[in-house]
């Protein structure tokens, strides 16, 4: 399956934020990107492990024995 490259505007749309975000990450060299003379793309599947790889998991529950006062 061959995949999808999404501009900077299209990537910005998925995240839900502004262009400024993605020109940063890539700037800041922290998200695979492909150049094309001057035209800059991010292909789908890199966007999702970019986004698996920040994706913070819940604390389980804590017991609140711990949390009782003296």
């Amino acid at each position: 399956m061959a995949d999808r490259y999404l501009t900077v505007a299209q990537v910005a749309e998925l995240l839900g934020t502004t262009e400024r975000f993605p020109r940063r990450l890539i700037a800041e060299r922290r998200i695979v990107f492909v150049k094309v003379g001057r035209h800059v793309r991010i292909a789908e599947s890199e966007l999702n492990a970019f986004i698996d790889a920040h994706t913070v998991q819940p604390i389980g529950q804590r017991r609140s024995s711990l949390r009782r006062a003296a």
